[in-house]
């Protein structure tokens, strides 16, 4: 799985829709909404291997309020598993006892898990279905600044503003190099403009789910207003993208033998945001058997995940899955699947006047000048002997061949007859027959 953080498109790319909170930071151990046995389990585990500690730090490791660790540690302290060492700024600090470390050990044994506080099923559910991908809207202004790095033509950015505002799944296709990837990614970007709520962690009968990635959800500092529930934790829209690498065990919620608990698998956590498969058709998966797993989440928008128990949860379904393949779409979807993925965008061959200007900006990021006619030359190379359309990678992917070439050699770049011949031959593999 490939998990990439990408630049995000600023100032507000797509128009705010009314946030979702999570509930105010619970007082009391019985408003937390999870197993009581649960969390004194967390708490007595975190002491074991990071105490002793105060009560406050108890509450910061936890993501939890004071009130609440402060109960937490008198619930120990009543079980003998735990005891006050001495007094911090009248704030208690713990210690853990050996009746108490006997315990830890045999937790540990069954969970590792030991880090902030879960939240329900229920709830994650919930708010996930408040903070839906389809609650955005993106205008035509948006779509043409967040794209204003690349070259497309007005028709496909209309595409891709209105299967922005669907929320529904996306099939881009066409041939290798004509930026279907960077289209995909690029509408990530749009997309994680906006905020939502993420929670570290998620209980189900005492078994633990983390969500929370850091590498995947870039946090943001949540403006004033009511104190929030601390387990959760306030992010950009995420991005995930999976490859070749794809297999249908990832699918599943990844159990770890070692730590004995669960982590999310991808399209959990990339649950209000976008989720993108590259390279569609060549994963290690077939395509029939993803396509038949998410007929029904892709079109409920709920799936259902097994625990190692044999035991089936329910939980949404809500990102934008943007499919991206170089390969006929007939080929790789049956028409029951086809129809369920409503946009279809093909990305074809650039136009001449879009590859001029593509090589033109290419250059210039590397503050060198083109000469048109150098350009109309390689055009007529691509396609007429070649017998190729014109590639949008092509640019930038001659470009390198020419820095290499002057790195190699000691000199200054330039691009000149020269070099971008020498450049052509070195990239293209011209017809030719073979004779062995």
């Amino acid at each position: 799985m490939r998990l990439e953080a990408h630049p995000l498109v600023t100032d507000s790319p797509i128009e705010p829709v009314a946030l979702a909170m999570p509930g105010p930071r619970p007082r009391k151990l019985s408003e937390m909404g999870v197993r009581e046995a649960t969390l004194e389990d967390i708490a007595l585990k975190a002491l074991y291997l990071t105490g002793p500690f105060s009560v406050l730090e108890m509450a910061e490791k936890m993501c939890i309020g004071f009130e609440v660790a402060n109960e937490l540690m008198n619930r120990l302290r009543g079980k003998l598993l735990c005891e006050v060492t001495g007094m911090s700024v009248n704030v208690p600090t713990i210690a853990i006892t050996s009746q108490g470390r006997t315990r830890a050990l045999e937790l540990l044994s069954q969970s590792q898990y030991s880090g902030a506080a879960p939240v329900s099923l229920a709830s994650y559910v919930e708010l996930v279905k408040k903070q839906s991908v389809r609650n955005l809207t993106v205008g035509p202004k948006e779509v043409e600044k967040a794209f204003s790095h690349l070259v497309f033509e007005p028709k496909t950015l209309a595409q891709f503003g209105t299967a922005l505002n669907s929320g529904a799944p996306i099939f881009l296709y066409g041939p290798p190099g004509v930026g279907k990837t960077a289209a995909a990614e690029t509408m990530s970007r749009v997309v994680s403009g906006d905020e939502v709520w993420i929670p570290h962690a998620v209980e189900i009968d005492g078994q633990i789910i983390t969500i929370y990635d850091p590498v995947i959800h870039r946090k943001r500092p949540a403006s004033g207003g009511i104190e929030t529930d601390n387990r959760w934790v306030f992010c950009h829209r995420p991005t995930v993208i999976v490859g070749g690498e794809l297999t249908i065990e990832m699918l599943d919620l990844q159990f770890n033998q070692t730590t004995r608990f669960y982590v999310g698998p991808p399209q959990m956590k990339a649950n209000n945001g976008v989720l993108i498969i590259d390279d569609f058709g060549r994963q290690r998966i077939l395509p029939e058997e993803l396509l038949n797993r998410w007929v029904v989440p892709l079109d409920r928008r709920v799936e259902f995940l097994t625990l190692a128990g044999g035991r089936k949860i329910e939980v949404p379904f809500e990102m934008l899955v943007v499919f991206a393949s170089n390969l006929d779409p007939a080929r790789v979807m049956d028409p029951a699947f086809l129809r369920r993925i409503q946009t279809k965008i093909h990305i074809g061959a650039v136009k001449e006047e879009y590859f001029h200007e593509i090589f033109r900006r290419v250059a210039e990021e590397h503050h060198v000048e083109v000469p048109k006619e150098l350009v109309d030359d390689v055009i007529d190379f691509i396609k007429n002997t070649l017998k190729q359309g014109l590639r949008s990678c092509y640019p930038r992917d001659l470009m390198n061949q020419m820095v290499w070439s002057a790195r190699y050699e000691g000199r200054e770049l330039r691009i000149d007859r020269d070099s971008l011949t020498r450049a052509v031959d070195s990239y293209f593999v011209p017809p030719v027959e073979m004779n062995e």
